[in-house]
């Protein structure tokens, strides 16, 4: 059955002119003439049906409904042409991976591994971006994550790496040679709060058996990052996975005030969209991040 795909010329020369909004300004950057983008972008519309532009005396803008498919073809190209580059770039072995990371984890944890990676794989290029929260693959270049959560998105699959605990750390200063806060520390203390997590404070203290009044209040920041520097400079008290802060406890720029790291419920996953199951590259990837993620801690 022949797939219902428009001309590829056509699409590339509707992203020109929905990116303009201009017809001229199109056959500028394409070299071809405006008569020409007219035909390309009329044959789309009959193709699809639907209309694209709306034609006045001042010029061309884009309908609601060429304004989001605008939006999607745009990306779709972006993935063409960086698979593309990728592919010339390596004489066509290997391939790029394009991940969407939690940042302090793909700092602190998996930037200083990589390098084994590369050794095991040199075929396979890794590109990193940030990314906090879920999203949905189709809008984005990402091939997969890698995201702390309690299960896989929709329409997605995933492997699992490892659970996620957090320990209660501070400056050495705050703990005042403290190695165990008491309730009535606790009342003292300001608790340093992540953006994405409102009541990490609340679940943990439930978790250790304690009740601490303002436990939702303190400054918050976004990421476990900002959380263990606002710690280290005296801010207050942080929530953070031990592994993320192992080098600043080593160096004593923070100490545990906590007896032991309670479960957060969240572990973290490498999620991927269901297509791009058979991919290789990352099949290769996943099988890697698994070993890692079994190694011991004082191999970070």
């Amino acid at each position: 059955m022949r797939r219902k795909i428009p001309s590829t010329a056509a699409l590339a020369v509707f992203e020109a002119a929905a990116r303009h909004q201009s017809y001229t300004k199109a056959a500028d950057e394409l070299a071809v003439t405006q008569s020409a983008v007219c035909r390309q972008i009329a044959s789309l519309e009959d193709f699809l049906g639907v209309r694209l532009f709306q034609r006045s005396r001042r010029g061309v803008a884009l309908t609601e409904a060429g304004s989001g498919y605008a939006r999607q073809v745009r990306a779709r190209l972006d993935e063409v042409e960086r698979d593309a580059l990728a592919l010339m770039a390596r004489g066509g072995e290997g391939g790029t991976l394009e991940l969407g990371v939690v940042p302090t984890f793909a700092t602190r944890w998996l930037l200083p591994r990589l390098p084994d990676f590369q050794r095991e794989h040199p075929g396979i290029q890794i590109n990193l971006t940030a990314r906090t929260r879920p999203f949905l693959f189709d809008d984005t270049p990402f091939d997969a994550a890698i995201h702390a959560g309690v299960s896989a998105w929709p329409g997605t699959e995933s492997l699992f790496l490892m659970d996620e605990s957090l320990v209660a750390v501070c400056s050495p200063q705050r703990a005042a040679g403290r190695r165990v806060f008491g309730r009535k520390d606790w009342r003292a203390q300001t608790l340093l709060q992540q953006g994405t997590r409102p009541y990490a404070w609340r679940e943990w203290f439930a978790a250790v058996g304690l009740e601490i009044e303002g436990d939702l209040a303190g400054p918050r920041l976004e990421l476990f990052s900002m959380l263990s520097e606002a710690a280290i400079q005296g801010l207050g008290v942080a929530l953070v996975p031990p592994f993320l802060v192992h080098e600043e406890l080593a160096r004593g720029l923070l100490v545990c005030v906590s007896r032991q790291a309670v479960s957060s419920g969240r572990g973290y996953f490498l999620i991927y969209p269901e297509r791009k199951a058979g991919s290789a590259a990352l099949q290769a990837f996943g099988r890697w991040l698994q070993g890692q993620a079994e190694m011991p801690l004082r191999h970070a």
